[in-house]
């Protein structure tokens, strides 16, 4: 069973940063993107970073130049470093990732089960 577990989300003010963890456990063949998205109240679910195991990295364009995205392939986690954060940052973000499992011959995605990352003063 391959499960994808977010942490580092929380109040903050703007200008403040937080840095978002997304750890992939279980029975894993191989990880091909994993990426980070935001929903926030009353909006549809956004890219804001992601990464393929070779090709560029994408940011959504609010993000850009706040927000970088990097990964520990050894330990599975993919992160999101955010700094001078702004209300309009304020939403519920989740990790996203292809994995192919053990035993499997496709991969699939996986979603966490998000974490809420709140800016205001």
């Amino acid at each position: 069973q391959v499960q994808l577990v977010e942490s580092g989300g929380g109040l903050v003010q703007p200008g403040d940063s937080l840095r978002l963890s997304c750890a992939a456990s279980g029975s894993i063949r191989s990880i091909n993107f994993m990426g980070w998205y935001r929903q926030a109240p009353g909006k549809e679910r956004e890219l804001v970073a992601s990464m393929r195991n070779s090709g560029p990295i994408n940011y959504a364009d609010s993000v850009k130049g706040r927000f970088t995205i990097s990964r520990d392939s050894a330990v599975n986690t993919v992160y999101l470093q955010m700094n001078s954060l702004k209300p309009e940052d304020t939403a519920v973000y989740y990790c996203n990732a292809l994995i192919r499992a053990m035993g499997t011959m496709t991969p699939q995605f996986y979603w966490g089960q998000g974490t809420q990352v709140t800016v205001s003063s």
